[in-house]
């Protein structure tokens, strides 16, 4: 998949924006603070529905305005699809594909992105919920109605706990709040599916994983990747071990006895505290948890091998070719000998968007297509004399 043109209104600091962008490398040059950065995040919007700098729509609309508009232009091979995302500063969101009103979550079926960003250090070493993040972000990549179930999910949790905290406000026990049942069912029906879909994708991760840290590495640490389930009796964010069952188990069975034992807790403390919203992807390498035993070097060499590793996946099993890679920001963190390894694994993918500070921090085999941000203004340093292969015409500015 190839991200030709990419056009923006009222997206953080662009009151309007303009970006032709081609196959192979491009590169985003701009000091910081300059929106080399919103460029990319909308693109990876259209892909995952979320942005990885933060967890509402809102920070995306310029100030002043109600609503933000994403415009791109993909080619799938020689099939055009232009996709059309309004984030609305309040109430849903709205979309369109090729013309015509479309839901949202319609849009990852055209978008396939994978992004590296500085954040990405927080997958390995901040809280579980970056982890599940993350994995979210890549399941509705994979499967694209992952993000209705996902967004279903959250509704019932909301209504459900908002049902608990009610509950203990009146003083309610636990065996007087049978209208909790109802609640319980759609929880366990949504939240199995998000359980067995992430357990699938840990499985599909492994291999990818142990081959993208060994090359960006250059050693092989044996990194692992498992989930620690709260419905097998782990709680990640309460430190609870996780108990040892099999994988093949009847989730569902599980969850339903999970919240059976927690009820009164649950409602003494006015929280769900068990679900997929409460579990944590645990990350090893040399049998150790990386989160608070891996050096710097290893926990970088962890993080891009999860974004690699989600671009081979996705690569292996999308009809529309290989995803787009972003690299923001994320040479500027490495050492020379990470950059060189990185941008030899990229720079064999059908398209590239580096974002940089410093245009000399960019490894040869991504130095191609340059263009330079700055205040909101998009210049496009491409020859003019159609010396690059694929040249038609600069970006407007």
């Amino acid at each position: 998949m190839i991200v030709e043109h990419l056009n923006l209104g009222d997206f953080r600091n662009y009151a309007t924006a303009d970006l032709t962008l081609h196959r192979g490398p491009n590169v985003l040059v701009g000091s910081n603070g300059q929106g080399k950065t919103n460029l990319a995040e909308a693109i990876v919007f259209l892909a995952t529905l979320g942005s990885h700098r933060v967890s509402s729509d809102a920070p995306m609309v310029r100030d002043g305005k109600e609503f933000a508009v994403v415009r791109a232009r993909l080619a799938h091979g020689e099939r055009k699809v232009l996709v059309e995302l309004q984030l609305n500063r309040q109430g849903s969101n709205k979309a369109r594909i090729n013309g015509y009103p479309s839901k949202t979550n319609e849009l990852p079926r055209y978008a396939h992105v994978v992004l590296f960003a500085p954040e990405d250090l927080q997958i390995v070493r901040g809280d579980p919920s970056s982890r599940r993040r993350f994995a979210d972000q890549l399941l509705i990549q994979r499967t694209p109605r992952m993000a209705a179930v996902i967004a279903d999910y959250e509704r019932v949790l909301r209504q459900r706990t908002a049902l608990l905290k009610s509950a203990r406000a009146r003083g309610v026990r636990g065996e007087g709040l049978s209208t909790l049942d109802v609640w319980d069912d759609k929880l366990i029906s949504l939240g199995s599916e998000i359980i067995h879909a992430r357990l699938r994708l840990a499985s599909d991760l492994q291999g990818p994983l142990a081959d993208a840290y060994t090359a960006i590495a250059g050693a092989d640490h044996r990194p692992q990747l498992d989930w620690a389930l709260s419905v097998r009796g782990g709680d990640p964010e309460e430190g609870e071990p996780d108990a040892e069952l099999d994988v093949r188990g009847e989730i569902e069975e599980q969850f339903r006895a999970a919240l059976q034992a927690k009820r009164s807790k649950e409602i003494e403390r006015g929280l769900t505290l068990v679900g997929p919203h409460r579990d944590d992807l645990i990350l090893r390498v040399r049998d150790l948890p990386v989160k608070g035993y891996a050096s710097h070097g290893e926990s970088w060499s962890v993080a891009l091998a999860l974004r690699l590793a989600s671009a081979e996946l996705l690569r292996a099993e999308s009809p529309a070719g290989d995803p787009v890679l972003i690299l923001d920001d994320v040479f500027a963190e490495l050492d020379a000998d990470r950059r060189q390894r990185l941008a030899a694994i990229t720079s064999g993918y059908e398209q590239v968007i580096v974002t940089a500070a410093v245009e000399g921090d960019i490894p040869e085999p991504l130095h191609r297509h340059v263009v330079r941000i700055h205040a909101g203004t998009i210049s496009d340093e491409r020859p003019e004399s159609g010396e690059e292969a694929g040249d038609d015409g600069p970006a407007a500015s």
